[in-house]
């Protein structure tokens, strides 16, 4: 099969691979209807995570199963499915209690590589989650944004504890920061402040759902934040970025006894303590829990109550993974999905 495969930062090759097949009977393989770059792709991709050797790459993925292990009970070939980043069995306590990023028994996919034509993906029964039948073509984009980036946002707007009567700050205007806004929306936020200076990016969060634009970034931008939420800051902020510059100003965004969701990577973010201890802010967040959500966010998906496939505003063929990611890279896409 086709695959793609980083060797160097900046160096993103699509390449033979060999064809994945089942090694545990836990196992399933299926047949990638799209795939897509994230913005944490990006991270090995510019030289900032380090890598060993040649790596496969993507992590997100949706498509048709193709074959299954002899333990695997709840998919079967035919079926349409989405799994999550993680894979997890969706059965050990720590699973149970919401958490299956930190299953015991966790795989992370972006090892195995769903920017390819086919895709293993252990713990079959505890990760994927099929759709009602096959859906039609319009609707996989926003069946694959489920897989990662929906749900991500959503664990974001969770973690930050929006809800009706709550104004919500969204630091991030990506496409995890726009389904934050989204994902806040749905929660029943009252107001929803977008951090965004990109006029495209600003136009969809306000489509999903945004109240207010602030265009102002760092401490200019917490400023902004205050002075629209009469000076006390926002009950929710999402953070949807990773960085140290991020991580400060979601935090002087967020009012005493306020919640701040974090769900961007982290690279090289530090907390300062005393500010911290001070502030009377609530933090959480990590590696989103997608299977937890999946269920839901299918749903809503098939009823088409909810788009969140308009966060890829640039399509590829898998042949072209390279310009996907310079594209990326370079902010002239949001997020760019990939086809065999």
């Amino acid at each position: 099969m086709r695959g793609a495969v980083l060797h160097a930062p900046g160096d993103v090759r699509v390449e033979q691979r060999d064809d994945p097949t089942i090694v545990a009977p836990t196992d399933a393989v299926i047949r990638l209807a799209a795939s897509c770059v994230c913005g944490s792709d990006l991270w090995p991709f510019r030289g900032i995570e380090a890598m060993n050797g040649p790596s496969p790459m993507g992590h997100e993925y949706a498509g048709v199963v193709e074959a299954v292990g002899g333990e695997v009970t709840s998919v079967k070939p035919g079926q349409f499915v989405v799994g999550s980043f993680v894979a997890s069995d969706n059965t050990c306590e720590i699973c149970r209690a919401g958490y299956q990023s930190s299953c015991v028994r966790r795989e992370p996919m972006g090892a195995l590589g769903a920017q390819a034509e086919l895709l293993r993906v252990p713990l079959a029964d505890g990760t994927l989650v099929a759709t009602p039948d096959v859906p039609d073509d319009d609707l996989v984009p926003s069946l694959l944004a489920a897989s990662d980036v929906l749900g991500t946002g959503w664990f974001g707007a969770v973690a930050a504890q929006a809800g009706p009567g709550k104004t919500v700050v969204v630091v991030g205007d990506g496409a995890v920061g726009l389904l934050g806004v989204l994902a806040a929306r749905q929660l029943g936020a009252e107001r929803i402040i977008a951090m965004s200076r990109h006029e495209q990016r600003q136009k969809l969060a306000l489509e999903y759902g945004a109240t207010d634009v602030v265009a102002e970034r760092g401490d200019d931008g917490v400023a902004r934040v205050k002075e629209l939420t009469g000076g006390l800051g926002a009950h929710s902020v999402i953070e949807a970025v990773g960085t140290q510059e991020s991580m400060t100003q979601a935090i002087r965004s967020t009012r005493p006894g306020g919640h701040l969701g974090y769900v961007g990577v982290a690279h090289d973010v530090a907390l300062n303590g005393q500010e911290l201890f001070f502030s009377h802010v609530h933090l959480h967040g990590g590696p989103a829990p997608v299977r937890q959500y999946l269920p839901h966010l299918l749903d809503l998906i098939w009823d088409r109550k909810i788009e969140p496939g308009k966060v890829f505003d640039l399509e590829l063929p898998l042949d072209q993974a390279a310009d996907a990611y310079r594209a990326m890279d370079e902010r002239t896409a949001i997020k760019v999905l990939l086809r065999g």
